[in-house]
């Protein structure tokens, strides 16, 4: 079979983090980040969404095995952010603003040392229900 198939899987992670440039002053991020530069943080409940792309196994008929990749996303992501201070808890976010886009590529950077080259990796971030960023871009 060599037509391309897509997989996803859902997950969800609640964190904590806050918006802000530390080479700025308050007025210029308060003025661009609003309510996210709030110094005491703020939480989100993101919805994630990996996608697989590739050509189904002649032997299995997967694209890749769906609880494999539940897993990797548990040990991987969730274990790494849920319940988490994104700014405080974890080394990604030490000295990297952590935006909904800069999570999306931080996820994707991590799963994509996982998962063979040969399929495609997709990250959908939803922030809140009407707000999610995509990586890579289409």
């Amino acid at each position: 079979m060599a037509n391309k198939v897509a997989v996803f899987r859902k997950e969800h992670f609640n964190a904590a983090h806050r918006l802000h440039n530390p080479l700025w002053d308050e007025a210029t991020n308060d003025k661009v980040f609003g309510k996210c530069n709030n110094p005491h943080y703020h939480g989100h409940n993101y919805e994630l969404i990996v996608k697989l792309t590739g050509v189904p196994d002649p032997a299995t008929g997967y694209v890749y095995d769906l609880k494999l990749l539940s897993d990797l996303v548990r040990d991987e992501i969730l274990e790494r952010f849920d319940h988490r201070n994104l700014n405080l808890d974890t080394v990604e976010f030490k000295d990297l603003n952590p935006t909904a886009e800069n999570i999306a590529v931080v996820i994707y950077d991590i799963l994509r040392e996982k998962i063979a080259k040969e399929l495609d990796l997709h990250i959908r971030l939803y922030e809140t229900e009407r707000n999610f960023v995509e990586y890579p871009a289409i």
